[in-house]
C-alpha cells in the first residue's frame, strides 16, 4: 500500500503576515506548524501501514522553511518527504496548488490513496482535495470521519457533514480528505525524532515534473485578492456586576431597560 499524505505548514496564529503589494500571505521566514487536520491524515496513513504494510509519503509545497514541518511528520513515523519549492510556484491558489500537487503524485507513481485534512486553518477552503482528486480522475471522500477497508481493493467511508452522515465506497486508487473526528495524533518519540533525520527529504522544482507553466504559480491561479485589512478595534467601557448573583440580575436587567 503507497500512500501519499499532503500536509501544509500554517503559520502560529501570532505570526501571520500580509504582503501588502500582493496580498498574499507571506510564509518566508514565519515561525509554522503542521495543519492540525492534517496530522489526522498522517496519523491514519499509519494506521493503514500498520494493518496493511506499505510505505507512507508526505508531500508539501513551500519555501524551505516547511522541511521543519516534513520533518515532524517523519517524527510521527512516515518513510519519506517530498518538498515542492520554487518561486515559480508561488502565489498559486487552490487550483494552481492542486494541479501542481497532482502532478508530483502522478510522478510519484503507484499511488494507492491519497490523504489530506478537510482544510488549512489559514484558508479553510477544504478546496485542494477535491481539486487533486479531479485532476487524477479518481474517486474522492470528503470530511471522513470513519475510514476501514472493505478488502484490499475497497475502501468505506463514512463523511460527516452538517446535521448528517454519509456511508460511501471507493474502489483505489483513491483521494480522501479527512476529519480531527477520525483519530487521536501520535506523539512524536525521541526515537522516531532521532531516526527522522535519516530519512530523506525531495526538493522538486518545475525542472523536476511535467508541468504546464501557465497552469502554476500565480499565472495559474484565477483567484484574486483584491483588498486584505484588518478589522477596526474598538474600544469599549466595561462594568463588573456585582459578586452577589441575586444583586448582579438586577443590576443587569436595570442596564438593559436603560
Amino acid at each position: 500500500m503507497k500512500i501519499v499524505v499532503c500536509i501544509k505548514q500554517v503559520p502560529r496564529s501570532d505570526s501571520v503576515k500580509i504582503d501588502p503589494k500582493t496580498n498574499n500571505m507571506v510564509r518566508d521566514y514565519v515561525e509554522g506548524v503542521i495543519n492540525p487536520f492534517d496530522k489526522n491524515a498522517i496519523e491514519e496513513a499509519l494506521r493503514i501501514k500498520d494493518q496493511l504494510g506499505g510505505e507512507v509519503i508526505l508531500l508539501s509545497m513551500g519555501p524551505d522553511g516547511f522541511m521543519s514541518s516534513l520533518r515532524d511528520g517523519l517524527a510521527m513515523g512516515a518513510d519519506q518527504a517530498i518538498l515542492l519549492s520554487s518561486r515559480a510556484f508561488g502565489g498559486a491558489d487552490t487550483l494552481a496548488t492542486g494541479y501542481l500537487i497532482s502532478q508530483a503524485i502522478k510522478k510519484i507513481g503507484g499511488v494507492d490513496l491519497v490523504l489530506l485534512g478537510r482544510q488549512a486553518v489559514d484558508a479553510d477552503t477544504g478546496q485542494v482535495g477535491p481539486i487533486v482528486a479531479e485532476y487524477l480522475n479518481v474517486p474522492q471522500v470528503t470530511f471522513a470521519e470513519e475510514l476501514r477497508f472493505v478488502d484490499e481493493h475497497t475502501l468505506y467511508g463514512q463523511r460527516l457533514l452538517d446535521g448528517a452522515t454519509q456511508s460511501v465506497q471507493v474502489t483505489l486508487p483513491a483521494v480522501v480528505t479527512v476529519r480531527s473526528e477520525l483519530n487521536t495524533p501520535r506523539y512524536e518519540t525521541p526515537v522516531n525524532i532521532q531516526t527522522s533525520f535519516e530519512k530523506p527529504i525531495d526538493v522538486w522544482t518545475e525542472h523536476d515534473l511535467d508541468l504546464d507553466a501557465t497552469r502554476i504559480g500565480q499565472a495559474g491561479s484565477p483567484t484574486t485578492v483584491q483588498k486584505v485589512y484588518a478589522p477596526k478595534r474598538e474600544s469599549r467601557q466595561t462594568v463588573q456586576l456585582s459578586d452577589d448573583s441575586a444583586t448582579a440580575v438586577k443590576e443587569l436587567l436595570a442596564r438593559i431597560r436603560n
